[in-house]
């Protein structure tokens, strides 16, 4: 249900699923890691090793996507915390995409970024259209 009116879920809330979120990812990683290791009987050419990032970058983005395009992460259930477009509907995969590489792309200003703005959104939410609210 939309809601563009819901309040913004508080900067401490926030950052407190970022942490959480990064303990799950590095979960999500380490299983996608193995698997790429496995399948490649751990084989250390170079290219593999490009081959393994791409890889994992790719892992990333199709999690924080999918998690995103269903308007909550497990972290954001969690804390209560619901993403969506400024108007208050489900975002767009393009949306998802840019939130994700403006993220990854500007770690920690991103995050500064809600000091100093009016409305405490990160970087990344002011760039993608998007906002964290309070879910109910």
């Amino acid at each position: 249900m939309p809601q563009s009116d819901a309040p913004t879920a508080s900067l401490p809330k926030r950052l407190a699923a970022i942490f959480y979120e990064l303990l799950l990812l590095a979960a999500v990683l380490f299983v996608a890691d193995y698997l790429f290791i496995t399948l490649t009987r751990n084989v250390h050419a170079e290219w593999l090793q490009r081959a393994l990032q791409a890889w994992l970058f790719m892992v990333m983005g199709v999690y924080f996507s999918w998690m995103w395009l269903h308007g909550q992460s497990l972290a954001m259930k969690t804390w209560r915390i619901r993403l969506q477009r400024i108007d208050g509907g489900r975002l767009l995969p393009l949306q998802a995409a840019l939130r994700f590489i403006v993220a990854l792309a500007l770690p920690g200003i991103s995050q500064l970024w809600a000091l100093f703005d009016a409305d405490h959104q990160f970087l990344h939410d002011r760039i993608a259209g998007t906002r964290l609210v309070q879910a109910r």
